[in-house]
């Protein structure tokens, strides 16, 4: 919901898609800045305090821009200062929230715990676009009372958080948080199929997931609807994704999840480029329904190969750097207008299939990446050679060890392969 309703506000302020990447900049930097702590703060305190805490400073932000938009006083700067601080709050809350799940569960069933949080997520995704529209819609309510809405659902959460479970306590800390960070991503380091998880994840999310920030340029430019009608696609893109979620979160424990998993990052990719070619916000409203399967199946089942692989004892600290996808998301919507690159960020403001063809070649890559070197190079080119003609963007084969060769081989060796063993 809140993705629909700040995207509406900063298009609506400017007319530039920059400013919706702007935004969800400023909650990226948040996000990467503070989601190791968030997640060494989730292993060291009681994980509903920090729970309540996180949700009632979201509230508090809300409630804020909300007053500014009723009173006419809003501006950029308001909108990115939100984005800063929601990021804070999600940085804090995202990781603690999976890591109390786990908490609540026994080992047996950690898998399905994790899938069916992420089926209550994308339930709130189908939910939130839907209502987000309709109160944008109405005159009187419009984006200001969206916000205040969202407020009210948040304290909703704070009201359900509390009625739950205390939880474990957690061990008396022994070391300072920052010692914990690092303790954490030397852990990581140590496991080389969880590492090749945790990156894998990182890169399908960074690649392809910013073609949200184009969405609100992609539905004014090309298919001819006001800007607010990405509530409709939105609202289909979450329902898809519910709809595999509800679907998948039952094999989430079994021994076909991480080549499913799998699966759904190539349908991701494909998905992409079936939307970039829809002529017309009906087709185009189908395609993101295939879009969002592929994308839920992905998440359901993300967290529930990574949490095979994971300590207990270091849980939201790697459910902290999954959640460094989301900020390097945030990061990459960005663009900066400099010479030639201005005019072609300026081409794809205009013309919102072009970033969707390429974000699709870019998540080849990383899955290709992912299956090993020895099937990369082949399954990469089904989506690296797709050149784009009449002025748009081409979607070059993407290989991490090209563009960073010293700090992939540090981070994911060359033969790495999430398939050398079966789970």
């Amino acid at each position: 919901m809140s993705t629909v309703v700040q995207s509406v506000v900063a298009f609506e302020l400017t007319s530039r898609n920059g400013a919706v990447g702007s935004v969800i900049f400023a909650q990226g930097l948040a996000m990467m800045a503070l989601g190791p702590f968030g997640g060494a703060i989730a292993d060291r305190l009681p994980k509903r305090s920090v729970l309540l805490v996180c949700q009632s400073a979201i509230t508090l932000v809300f409630v804020g821009i909300g007053v500014l938009i009723i009173s006419g006083a809003i501006a950029m700067s308001h909108l990115v200062a939100a984005g800063l601080l929601a990021g804070a709050g999600f940085a804090f809350l995202g990781p603690t929230r999976s890591a109390y799940v786990l908490e609540l569960v026994d080992s047996a069933h950690r898998g399905t715990a994790i899938a069916l949080n992420q089926v209550a997520l994308n339930a709130s995704r189908v939910a939130g676009p839907a209502i987000a529209g309709a109160l944008l819609a109405i005159d009187s309510v419009g984006s200001g009372g969206s916000y205040l809405a969202m407020a009210i659902l948040y304290t909703l959460a704070v009201t359900t958080t509390i009625a739950l479970p205390v939880g474990k306590p957690p061990p008396p800390p022994d070391s300072g948080i920052l010692e914990d960070v690092i303790a954490g991503l030397r852990y990581v380091m140590g496991q080389p199929r969880l590492r090749t998880l945790l990156v894998f994840y990182i890169l399908v999310i960074m690649t392809g997931f910013p073609f949200i920030t184009v969405l609100p340029g992609f539905v004014e430019n090309q298919l001819g609807h006001p800007a607010k009608q990405i509530s409709v696609l939105m609202g289909t893109l979450a329902a898809g994704a519910l709809t595999a979620s509800l679907v998948i979160a039952p094999l989430a424990d079994s021994a076909r999840a991480l080549a499913i998993y799998t699966a759904a990052a190539f349908g991701f990719g494909v998905s992409l480029m079936i939307t970039a070619r829809m002529p017309s916000l009906t087709t185009t409203t189908a395609a993101m329904f295939l879009l969002g399967a592929a994308s839920g199946t992905f998440q359901t089942l993300n967290g529930a190969v990574v949490v095979r692989e994971a300590d207990p004892a270091f849980m939201g600290r790697v459910m902290s750097l999954l959640m460094l996808a989301f900020a390097g998301f945030g990061l990459m919507a960005l663009r900066r207008r400099v010479g030639r690159r201005a005019r072609r960020a300026q081409r794809i403001d205009r013309h919102g299939c072009v970033c969707l063809r390429h974000r699709a070649g870019l998540v080849g890559g990383a899955c290709a990446y992912a299956l090993g070197p020895e099937r990369a190079a082949a399954t990469g080119r089904g989506f690296g050679s797709q050149r784009q003609t009449g002025g748009a963007m081409t979607a070059m084969h993407w290989n991490p060890h090209s563009l960073f060769p010293r700090a992939m081989r540090l981070i994911l060796p060359s033969s790495s392969n999430l398939y050398h063993h079966p789970v």
